[in-house]
């Protein structure tokens, strides 16, 4: 048995914006073209052209503007309010997912799904907590090494002190959370060539978010997991979305949650 959930938004009661229309309107947004997105997507002109007029009818702004004739012969693109409900509905169903997945820790177990509600709401300055299972602990002296496997095949390796594993009761097999702050996560295109005891997982640039002198990114692991960094703003010259890159972080900034 496991715990799963579908991802929707509606307004009115009515269902405004789900998967499905979001790749859409993003095809669309790709193609410039609404009937080559509805061949991409094998469904009818007539049925692509349905979806766009519900969510126009309950959107508070048009989704889509269309022009004719001209040097291009016309077409469709998204307006910059689609676009803004597309970043909105992506992070947002990224939190329903990593909500979904601290339920799914569970199984079938009530009492442990009871422990995971009364720890769900805690809130922390890290914008990194990513549900883990400890897979292995190396206790060298005063501190251990912890592996911790993440969705997919990514594994991560903390350093903590010895007592501190003790003080939790951490074992093989429970469930953890990684903590990790986005300014100790180093982002970089090419894959670091010198010795490291560092943690190297590859992934691909979902979002780039430029603020003054900084830039926030969002690495999609190959394992599914998404990984906020930030970096300077000079980095966003040899970054862009759709780049594959490396996520470099150091084993003694990842904090052990449980």
């Amino acid at each position: 048995m496991k715990i799963d959930g579908r991802f929707w938004l509606t307004k009115e009661g009515q269902s405004f914006l789900g998967s499905g229309r979001i790749e859409l309107l993003e095809r669309i947004d790709q193609s410039g073209s609404i009937n080559a997105a509805a061949k991409e997507m094998k469904m009818s002109y007539k049925a692509a052209w349905e979806r766009i007029n519900g969510m126009n009818a309950l959107a508070d702004q048009p989704l889509i503007e269309r022009s004719t004739g001209g040097k291009g012969g016309g077409g469709t693109k998204l307006t910059p309010y689609a676009r803004e409900l597309i970043a909105t509905f992506h992070r947002l169903g990224e939190l329903h997912r990593q909500f979904i997945d601290r339920f799914a820790e569970a199984g079938n177990d009530p009492e442990h799904l009871a422990r995971i509600l009364s720890r769900t709401f805690l809130t922390t300055s890290a914008r990194n907590q990513i549900p883990s299972t400890l897979s292995s602990i190396e206790t060298k002296g005063l501190h251990s090494t912890l592996t911790l496997a993440l969705s997919g095949s990514d594994t991560l390796h903390s350093t903590i002190t010895a007592k501190s594993v003790e003080n939790m009761g951490l074992t093989l097999g429970c469930d953890t959370y990684a903590i990790i702050k986005s300014s100790d996560i180093h982002i970089d295109s090419t894959l670091p060539t010198s010795n490291t005891d560092e943690n190297v997982l590859i992934g691909t640039i979902e979002t780039l978010e430029t603020s003054g002198e900084n830039i926030e990114i969002g690495l999609r692991l190959e394992g599914g997991t998404l990984l906020i960094a930030l970096e300077q703003e000079d980095s966003l010259q040899k970054l862009q979305i759709g780049l594959k890159a490396y996520a470099i972080i150091s084993p003694l900034h990842i904090i052990i949650g449980l």
